[in-house]
């Protein structure tokens, strides 16, 4: 299954590192940023959660809430947002169920390699819930992933 531009994200996203339920209905009135990485502490991943958070209070004074969603486990979201100092919640699908869901999980080439895994997406859900933009794969660019959404 993957969700198209058009679809409602649905209601339950997860759980975050401090184990807390995120709820879709908990951003209304506000657009959301949820992205879908593959891991923490890797280059990638954590060049993308720090352009998030280098320009977090921009994005928040343009509306935008952020969550990240990869299949780490809390503890390790709880290390890896202590250490980059992310100001987002972190959700631990550790059971792929919103990775799946959302079409983010999926056959991938890594080092000419075919694999399953996170494919790095990130949806913009607009206000009531539709998803408005998809950035997937290489169109997502880690070191630039805010000037990205604030420039759409």
């Amino acid at each position: 299954m993957r969700m198209n531009i058009g679809d409602k994200a649905p209601e339950i996203l997860g759980k975050d590192e401090q184990g807390r339920d995120i709820r879709l209905s908990d951003y209304r009135g506000r657009k959301l940023v949820l992205y879908f990485y593959p891991k923490d502490n890797t280059s990638g991943c954590t060049a993308e959660a720090c352009s998030l958070r280098d320009h977090y209070n921009e994005l928040q004074g343009a509306g935008y809430e952020v969550v990240g969603v990869s299949k780490d486990s809390a503890a390790s979201h709880v290390k890896f947002k202590e250490k980059h100092e992310l100001p987002f919640p972190l959700i631990a699908d550790v059971d792929k169920e919103l990775l799946q869901a959302m079409g983010a999980w999926g056959e991938k080439v890594m080092y000419g390699k075919k694999t399953e895994g996170t494919i790095r997406t990130t949806f913009i859900i607009n206000e009531e819930g539709v998803i408005e933009q998809i950035f997937a794969g290489k169109q997502v660019k880690t070191k630039e992933h805010a000037e990205q959404i604030l420039s759409r």
